[in-house]
């Protein structure tokens, strides 16, 4: 690689300069490229810095035809003969606002038009590339990242659109993974994005980022994807995939459906990508300065590390249309299905906090069958009549039948069996209407409402009850059973309505007011009961013993938040200050067992906002604010809870807020001159009142009964993360670094206990991007877990190197292989090491042809089983967890 590197640096010369207007000022974002005489191809590309200056790599004794461009300028067209030495030549653009005469040859790759920067894809694609995803991450300042988000100079993108129309609102990742390559035009970054036109103006948008690509002429108001179907056999099962992905577009309407079917475990559409999909919905208050959690009774479902499992079955559909009758009313929709039947096997060793206390070290071993079931769908109203008016309705569906059984071995509590299943719904809406009085009058009506019905259901089967007689005579069991066989019902019900109304009021071009008179209102009702399954069938409702003998749950809880803020928000120069604050009059109240508790209060948040925009794609932002944090009714809920056979909860009624102060301080430089991308961002949060938790441990053993309390100690997070990446002619290399620091308080078997976690990742990369070469990446992480719970402390150390390589070989064969390889290892020593090859090999006859053959192989060393660490606030827990084994299949993709 070094001697590559070495190779093609000598081999270039410099073509630089300056670029200037007629009267002599330097013009930044000026596009400058060389296209080479004889070939006909463009050799290199460049766009001007803030003084004006270009700098291109070319080669030695060639001819070229050299293009400067600039808005509203003549294009340029000059001739040059490079011999060994580096040139300089500047260039003076003339004014003139009628079409360009002379006719450019080659399109830039990389233009910046304002807040937009917009690549075209084929001056960075090779023929490898077959979805969005490949396409991304070739892009300067564009990176895919390991959970399939698109980020642009470090920040998550929320927003992809086709042809300006949402694809799949909410979420990046179906994106990336399913648009084809071979049909995108050019990619649109839009930077400060504003959802709203409207208020474009007079909202902080310097952290809204969304794409939008642009389709190829032969794929509009046509069909166009691929259908892939795929084959092979292993020693335990015959192997399937099937994979349709169809798109259509045309400026009245679009339809996309895709569709996944396979047991090879490519995952399509996870839990986390289904709960953690927005639909686009953001709350009205999320600026307000309150936090209100509603909680989540989800299933505690084991988690796939990196989407590997013993075994995984998938089953995913999803559909997005977008239809526009008129100019002024947009239809839009899109509805998604995801089935998975998942095998997991699991050994792990956890250390709990301070030996001190008495809890012993358990050993478990675990075989898991997760049965899941997701569905949502979403329709939304787009009304704009003119320019002054907008109205959204937006409507968002979800349900889902979960399942999971386990059949649990523990060293303490011996052979359990487990069984958890969850139906629960929830319906979101939102209607918004924004309003242009005048240029000085800007008003918004935004309006949110969630409901929602949860009813988790929990069993436990301990066969060893010797080493359960302690926690059952505690729960009141009847211990003259075969076993224990203990239940949970729960059902927790949730409405919340969350609405403002904003008034701009722009003073100047400098500054404008801003005036929010806003409300949060949340209901929610908490019913549960534990009870036992006798040899006969019938079920015993237990009365425990502790907890002042409540075993069950019948509460209800409201929250109301009523608050005016105002923010002022001023220009000057290269300063944006935005100081402001919010005043609230918070009211809490729930009622349980014929007793009610309420805790009304004033509040006073302030919060604050500078960005220094240094240049036009340099700038420093300083964020500072108060928040209050409220708890959902889980907390509350006096009864006794079963989180699990182990983990036993009792809520406290008289809980009181959280205050938290939150700063964070962040930088930002994408040099379009040297292809210089620099971000760091420093975070740093302190919260008093805390909610933390008492647990107390039943003696000798690992089962805990806890409770929840304010800690009158001060909690600490602090983070440090930055990124330095730069493009020298067909190499980009990045570093990434992260460091963070957690603290936390909370009281075990009555002993005062403080953890702090200290957590580093640290990350290197190289990649190529040749157009007519075989490309490669190799990459390097190492990490370290630091986990200090006072008298104990652990480290962990991972360490992986990486490798990725593609090539297209006589236009016809296309080569893919990764490879990475991981070592795990505490302070004494290595604990695992586990490596992956995956590598493809497909025949398509040329780019135009219909039809591609292709053979792909994953974890071709046939691993077993991989490790991983995790901490919490009572243990340090390492987990080995098996996997699928080697697969190889034979697949048969069309193109439409």
């Amino acid at each position: 690689m070094l001697l590559l590197v070495a190779q093609t640096t000598f081999a270039q010369l410099k073509l630089e300069g300056v670029v200037k207007d007629s009267i002599g000022t330097p013009l930044e974002l000026a596009n400058v490229i060389a296209i080479n005489q004889e070939t006909q191809k463009l050799d290199s590309y460049g766009i001007t810095s803030t003084d004006g200056r270009y700098r291109l790599a070319i080669e030695k004794n060639t001819k070229y035809n050299i293009q400067v461009s600039y808005i509203g300028t003549k294009t340029l067209q000059v001739e040059i003969a490079t011999t060994d030495v580096d040139i300089t030549k500047n260039f003076t653009l003339e004014y003139d606002n009628a079409l360009d005469e002379i006719e450019l040859v080659y399109e830039m790759p990389v233009s910046v038009k304002g807040d937009t920067i917009v690549y075209n894809a084929d001056s960075f694609t090779s023929g490898t590339e077959r979805k969005l995803e490949d396409v991304l991450n070739k892009l300067p300042g564009v990176d895919v990242n390991d959970d399939g988000e698109i980020e642009v100079e470090g920040k998550v993108v929320g927003k992809v659109m086709i042809e300006g129309k949402d694809f799949f609102d909410g979420d990046s990742k179906l994106a990336t993974k399913n648009i084809p390559a071979n049909a995108i035009d050019k990619v649109e970054v839009l930077k400060n994005y504003a959802e709203i036109g409207q208020l474009s103006g007079v909202t902080n948008n310097q952290d809204n980022i969304a794409i939008n690509i642009k389709l190829k002429e032969g794929k509009k108001n046509f069909w166009f994807g691929d259908v892939t179907g795929g084959a092979g056999v292993a020693t335990d099962d015959d192997l399937y995939l099937v994979q349709p992905k169809l798109f259509y577009y045309s400026p009245e309407y679009s339809i996309n459906v895709i569709g996944d079917l396979n047991n090879i475990g490519e995952i399509a559409f996870t839990r986390r990508d289904y709960y953690n999909f927005t639909g686009g919905f953001r709350s009205p208050s999320r600026g307000s300065g309150t936090n209100i959690d509603l909680g989540s009774n989800n299933l505690g479902f084991l988690t796939a590390q990196n989407n590997r499992a013993k075994a995984i079955n998938t089953k995913f559909g999803a559909a997005n249309f977008s239809y526009s009758p008129k100019k002024t009313l947009d239809l839009s929709g899109f509805a998604i299905f995801s089935s998975s039947r998942t095998q997991m096997e699991e050994y792990k060793g956890i250390r709990y906090t301070d030996p001190e206390l008495g809890i012993p070290d358990e050993e478990t071993e675990s075989n898991t069958l997760q049965r899941s079931d997701l569905a949502m769908l979403k329709f939304s109203v787009g009304y704009n009549p003119n320019a002054n008016n907008q109205l959204d309705y937006n409507i968002l569906a979800r349900t889902s039948k979960e399942s999971q059984e386990q059949m649990f071995y523990s060293s303490v509590n011996g052979n359990i069996n487990e069984l958890e299943s969850s139906n629960p719904f929830s319906i979101s809406q939102n209607f918004n209407y924004y309003y242009t009085l005048d240029d000085k009058n800007i008003f918004a009506v935004e309006v949110q409402n969630l409901i929602q019905d949860e009813d988790p259901f929990y069993n436990a089967y301990l066969e060893d009850k010797a080493d359960y007689d302690d926690v059952a005579d505690a729960l009141g069991m009847d211990n003259l059973q075969t076993g224990y066989n203990i239940s949970q019902e729960k059902r927790v019900k949730s409405n919340q309505t969350d609405a403002k109304v904003d008034y701009w009021n722009i003073l100047n071009q400098k500054s404008d007011l801003n005036f929010t008179l806003g409300t949060i209102y949340s209901k929610q009702d908490f019913d549960s009961d534990i009870f036992q399954t006798l040899d006969d069938g019938s079920k015993f409702y237990v009365t425990p013993t502790i907890n002042d003998g409540l075993a069950t749950n019948n509460i209800g809880y409201t929250f109301s938040d009523v608050y005016l803020g105002m923010h002022y928000r001023l220009k000057a120069g290269i300063f944006t200050i935005t100081p402001g604050f919010s005043a609230h009059a918070y009211g809490s109240k729930n009622e349980q067992f014929s007793e009610t508790y309420t805790d009304n209060f004033f509040r006073l948040l302030p919060d604050f906002n500078l960005r220094m925009q240094l240049k036009k794609s340099e700038q420093i932002t300083f964020n500072y604010a108060m928040n209050t944090r409220f708890t959902d009714v889980n907390q509350l809920a006096r009864g006794l809870v079963l989180n699990s056979y182990s983990s036993i909860f009792s809520g406290n009624p008289e809980l009181e807020s959280a205050l938290s102060h939150n700063l964070n301080l962040s930088y930002f430089s994408f040099n379009m001159f040297n292809y210089t991308n620099v971000r760091a961002r420093i975070n740093y949060s302190k919260t008093v009142d805390r909610i933390r938790t008492s647990s107390q441990f039943v003696p000798g053993g690992v089962v805990r009964v806890s409770s929840p309390f304010n800690s009158g100690l001060a909690d600490e997070s602090a983070s440090i993360n930055g990124s330095f990446e730069k493009t020298i002619g067909k190499f980009r290399g990045t570093l990434d670094g992260n460091l963070s620091y957690n603290k936390f308080n909370q009281f075990v078997n009555n002993q005062a206990s403080t953890n702090e976690n200290y957590g580093q990742n640290y990350r290197a990369r190289i990649r190529t991007n040749f157009r007519e070469a075989p490309n490669f990446e190799i990459g390097y992480r190492y990490t370290i877990q630091d986990n200090d719970q006072g008298s104990s402390r652990t480290k962990f150390y991972t360490n992986a190197p990486s490798v990725k390589f593609d090539a297209l070989i006589f236009k016809a064969f296309t080569f893919k292989t990764n490879y990475s390889y991981n070592n795990f290892s505490d302070e004494q020593k290595t604990l695992n090491t586990f490596e992956f090859w995956d590598a493809s090999l497909s025949y398509r006859k040329n780019e135009d042809s219909k039809w591609e053959y292709e053979l792909k192989a994953t974890n071709l060393f046939d691993t077993k089983s991989q490790n991983t660490s995790n901490s919490n606030n009572l243990s340090v827990s390492v987990t080995e967890y098996y996997i699928q084994p080697r697969y190889v299949t034979l697949r048969l993709r069309y193109q439409l």
